[in-house]
């Protein structure tokens, strides 16, 4: 069960950090234009967003990259329309941000990533022999319908009692803190792979996950997230159940060779993977962590 507690930036060096993390709250900035228009005493107004030109993302599209988490911060809302004195309608063009979709693709899907994400399943006893049935199993077994949320349903089975859902057995402290990270609103199956692709980079093993090979140091690293997956030393982080070292190494080694094998058509990997999710709420964590993402080469 996890039990932890993408794409390069271009833009205009003109504009600051701040003036980014502002539109990436869904903020509006005057431009200068409405604002000489306003000292001058007329009345119109003028939104300005940063322009396809001006942002471009390297491995997934950039309306599917949201730089702060939907689900904590509010959208901007519609403005009102007011005519002015004179009766005249205002004439300045208006650009609104529109939300991120539900589940933002952040993470790239590599043969790689989703041979460690089979394997993970199945670690986890979700497997199911890939069916997504897996996406559906709680903890001990049973299946749970909604996909809507994560049912954060305490079970209890063979002297253990635990709330894990899913095919990565997400607790739901977790999965909310991903959530946040990552603007999630649901619990699909793509939304449970960009969640435990996100506990992978937390960990610092994504960049090891890339290289193709499911090394004891890789498993080691995800041993702390996931209960299933032995430490160097073979047994579980957390006392649990685990499986061998061998048995995680050979399913992975099928499950690669059988992804490379195949016809789909794979994403290719994000230039600059997103960096870990600011633990402060306060507006001032955000503008920061957004600012200096957006600065990241």
């Amino acid at each position: 069960m996890a039990l932890s507690s993408a794409g390069s930036v271009l833009f205009n060096p003109q504009r600051s950090n701040l003036v980014l993390a502002a539109l990436a709250l869904g903020m509006a900035v005057a431009s200068p234009a409405a604002k000489a228009n306003e000292e001058a005493g007329g009345w119109s107004t003028a939104l300005t967003t940063a322009t396809p030109a001006a942002t471009e993302f390297t491995g997934v599209q950039a309306s599917a990259l949201p730089l702060v988490a939907s689900s904590s911060i509010p959208t901007a809302a519609q403005p009102q329309a007011t005519l002015p004195p004179n009766g005249q309608a205002a004439t300045g063009p208006v650009a609104m941000l529109t939300p991120p979709p539900s589940a933002p693709r952040i993470f790239a899907i590599t043969p790689e990533r989703r041979a460690l994400l089979n394997t993970i399943r199945y670690a986890e006893g979700t497997w199911a022999n890939g069916d997504d049935i897996g996406y559906r199993i709680l903890f001990g077994g049973s299946v749970f319908a909604s996909l809507d949320r994560h049912p954060d349903r305490v079970i209890r089975s063979s002297g253990y009692a635990s709330a894990a859902a899913g095919a990565y057995q997400f607790m739901p402290p977790t999965w909310n803190m991903v959530t946040r990270a990552l603007g999630l609103s649901d619990f699909n199956p793509d939304a449970q792979d960009q969640g435990a692709l996100f506990l992978i980079q937390r960990r610092g093993a994504l960049t090891m996950a890339d290289q193709g090979q499911l090394t004891p140091q890789l498993a080691a690293l995800l041993a702390p997230e996931w209960a299933s997956f032995p430490t160097l030393r073979g047994s579980s982080y957390y006392g649990q159940p685990v499986r061998s070292y061998q048995a995680l190494r050979n399913f992975y080694q099928r499950n690669l060779a059988e992804l490379r094998q195949g016809n789909q058509s794979w994403e290719p990997v994000a230039v600059r993977q997103v960096a870990p999710a600011c633990n402060d709420d306060t507006l001032e964590c955000k503008l920061n962590a957004v600012a200096a993402g957006a600065a990241t080469p």
